[in-house]
């Protein structure tokens, strides 16, 4: 049959290929479109695939989902192996692939490291954006690694009047000082952001006192307890929890869901990897206690926040969906800029 001779052009795009391409105030408008349209059942979220090669040492997870609007689907595959840096390669590695819905043809291969920074940053400050207070003047991020770059540059953008930024890491208080050292020259090199003189950025050792002087905190790390505890926190704090996307993983104390409004980016994965996980598990909260996820309060099917001393909670487990839809805006960007690479299969 000649079908069978027909071959595919696949544009393939590099993680420094993505950097060029893509920019924050695009990703986050992507990724709240993407909120919406899920919201509006035009999108579906399949079953997460995972597998440990062997327990603390390999594994593997596919996120991956269908986007009818846009026509597309497809996939990040995400793989995690300890010994790599004793082999001078990343532990973490992402690889996305994007394929057309209306004939299943692959369009595209991309590295996933960039873009899942650029599409968590937009999805921390997205739940901030529409559960926070918006007078919100202090931020405190929890876990100094490479993705709380990108949560401090989506929320700036969207919290101008932001002053102080407090930079917590559980593990090594000096990859905080150095985070808050050279925060500076990250926004304004790789994300055109000027806050020189405009917001204070402190590493803090203290988790306790600052998390009492925080009007948002963004939880990113891989913690399996908490590390902030209810009596800590001040009335009107919002969480965007964005570390939770496994079972066990746990961040912040689970009897501060009690009383605070909470919003997931999928329900399901929300209750069965998420930062809800254990609150339910525990009884605190039911299932039926989540007001719902992200996307209604963008599509408008409900309110966020209630008054201005309530907790408000985003737990962000990570859906394919934004990766897809950033990678289909690379895989746009590219054909407009002719950047990356086009292979046959």
């Amino acid at each position: 049959m000649k079908g069978l001779d027909i071959m595919f052009d696949i544009k393939v795009l590099s993680k420094s290929d993505t950097e060029k391409l893509l920019k924050m105030n695009d990703v986050i408008n992507v990724v709240e479109n993407v909120y919406k349209s899920k919201s509006e059942d035009k999108t579906c979220v399949f079953p997460l695939i995972f597998h440990e090669f062997e327990p603390g040492v390999a594994d593997m997870d596919i996120k991956s989902g269908w986007m009818k609007e846009n026509n597309i689907f497809g996939l990040k595959l995400v793989s995690w192996f300890g010994e790599n840096v004793k082999k001078d390669l990343p532990a973490l590695i992402g690889t996305i692939m994007v394929m057309d819905a209306t004939t299943g043809v692959p369009i595209g291969i991309l590295d996933g490291a960039h873009i899942t920074g650029m599409r968590t940053g937009a999805a921390g400050a997205l739940g901030a954006k529409y559960l926070a207070r918006p007078d919100s003047k202090s931020l405190l991020i929890v876990g100094a690694g490479h993705v709380s770059t990108f949560q401090i540059a989506a929320t700036l953008m969207l919290f101008p009047k932001i002053e102080t930024v407090m930079i917590y890491d559980p593990i090594n208080f000096d990859t905080a000082n150095k985070k808050a050292n050279t925060i500076i020259d990250t926004l304004n090199n790789d994300f055109g952001i000027n806050v020189d003189g405009k917001v204070k950025f402190t590493a803090v050792q203290d988790i306790k006192e600052a998390t009492g002087k925080s009007d948002i905190i963004i939880t990113v790390t891989p913690s399996k307890k908490p590390i902030i505890m209810k009596e800590w926190v001040k009335p009107g704090t919002h969480f965007s929890c964005i570390g939770a996307d496994m079972s066990g993983k746990e961040e912040i104390d689970p009897e501060i869901f009690k009383d605070a409004r909470i919003f997931g980016d999928d329900i399901t994965q929300c209750v069965n990897v998420g930062e809800t996980e254990i609150p339910v598990s525990l009884g605190i909260i039911k299932k039926e206690d989540i007001a719902g996820e992200i996307g209604d309060i963008i599509a408008e099917k409900t309110i966020g926040r209630e008054n201005d001393n309530q907790i408000t909670i985003f737990d962000a487990t990570g859906i394919a969906l934004l990766d897809l839809a950033t990678a289909k805006l690379a895989l746009d960007e590219a054909k407009k800029a002719s950047l990356g690479s086009t292979v046959n299969i």
